[in-house]
């Protein structure tokens, strides 16, 4: 179930079933785990993933898999989450989801650039960049990576930088 097929099939299998609970399938991959295999099923959706949501699909997935058989004889672990902080932007959707957070975007012409999304639209993001807006289309994007901050920006405006604390 490694390959690219496989994937494919399980992506056509998936994508109603997670999409019918409200969520986008951002991806699936399935990978040994000892005797087992492990599927990873990545769904996701504006305004985030709650528990109650991974719940509810992961019970949609688990049922439509064990119809199907799609998995086989061999026994598998399912695991649904919702994508963590370092998946790639490549889907306007993405982009869409990361407004206000600081990116790094590969540009098809070999360079990158580091700003903020301000925001996007459906031909492309804008983003401040030390201050000044950049707007890039997305046909000049090869992918984009949400920046880790300990501590952002509107976060220091909210605890009052003024050296009152307390």
């Amino acid at each position: 179930m490694g390959s690219a097929t496989s994937r494919d099939r399980l992506m056509k299998l998936l994508e109603p079933v997670v999409g019918a609970e409200g969520l986008d399938l951002e991806d699936v991959t399935v990978t040994p785990a000892g005797k087992r295999r492990l599927l990873r099923v990545v769904v996701d959706r504006d305004g985030g993933v709650s528990l109650d949501d991974v719940a509810e699909v992961s019970h949609a997935v688990s049922a439509t898999l064990d119809a199907d058989d799609a998995m086989g004889a061999t026994p598998y672990v399912l695991e649904v989450s919702s994508p963590g902080v370092d998946r790639p932007l490549t889907e306007p959707r993405h982009w869409r989801r990361a407004v206000k957070r600081l990116v790094k975007a590969d540009l098809r012409d070999g360079t990158a650039v580091e700003g903020r999304i301000v925001a996007t639209d459906e031909t492309g993001v804008e983003l401040d960049v030390d201050g000044a807006p950049r707007r890039i289309d997305y046909e000049d994007l090869t992918r984009g990576r949400v920046q880790v901050e300990f501590r952002r920006l509107d976060d220091a405006e909210d605890d009052g930088e003024d050296g009152d604390e307390g």
